[in-house]
C-alpha cells in the first residue's frame, strides 16, 4: 500500500511540472517535456488508483498538485506572497492528510473486522 501512496506523490510532482509547463512553455522541447509530464502524471495516478480508493487518490493528487503549483509559482516565478494563500494551502493539505489517514488498506479492514 505504501508503494501506491509514493506513486501518487510522484504523480502530483509531475502534475506540478505539466501545469507550470502549460503556462510557461515556449519551445518545442518545453512542450514535449510538458506532454511527457502529463503522460507520466496520469499513468502514475491510474496505477496508484488500482489499489487506493479513487476519490481519495484523486483528491490527494489534485490537492498536492495545487499546493505544489502555487508554491512553485511563488518561489520561482515571483508570484506575490500572501498569507491568505498560504493559509488556504495549509487548510488544503490538512484535508488531504486527513483523507489519507482515514483511508485503510483492504487487508487492514479485513483484520479489523475479524478482531
Amino acid at each position: 500500500m505504501k508503494k501506491e501512496w509514493i506513486l501518487l506523490i510522484v504523480a502530483a510532482c509531475f502534475e506540478v511540472g505539466w501545469v507550470i509547463g502549460l503556462k510557461h512553455s515556449t519551445s518545442l522541447f518545453e512542450w514535449g517535456a510538458t506532454i511527457l509530464a502529463i503522460i507520466i502524471s496520469f499513468s502514475l495516478l491510474i496505477r496508484s488508483g488500482s489499489r487506493l480508493p479513487v476519490g481519495t487518490a484523486y483528491a490527494v493528487f489534485v490537492g498536492l498538485g495545487t499546493a505544489g503549483t502555487v508554491i512553485f509559482d511563488m518561489a520561482v516565478f515571483g508570484e506575490p506572497f500572501r498569507w491568505s494563500v498560504v493559509m488556504l494551502i495549509v487548510l488544503l493539505l490538512v484535508g488531504v492528510l486527513g483523507l489519507k489517514m482515514r483511508t485503510f488498506d483492504k487487508e487492514e479492514d479485513k483484520e479489523v473486522g475479524e478482531a
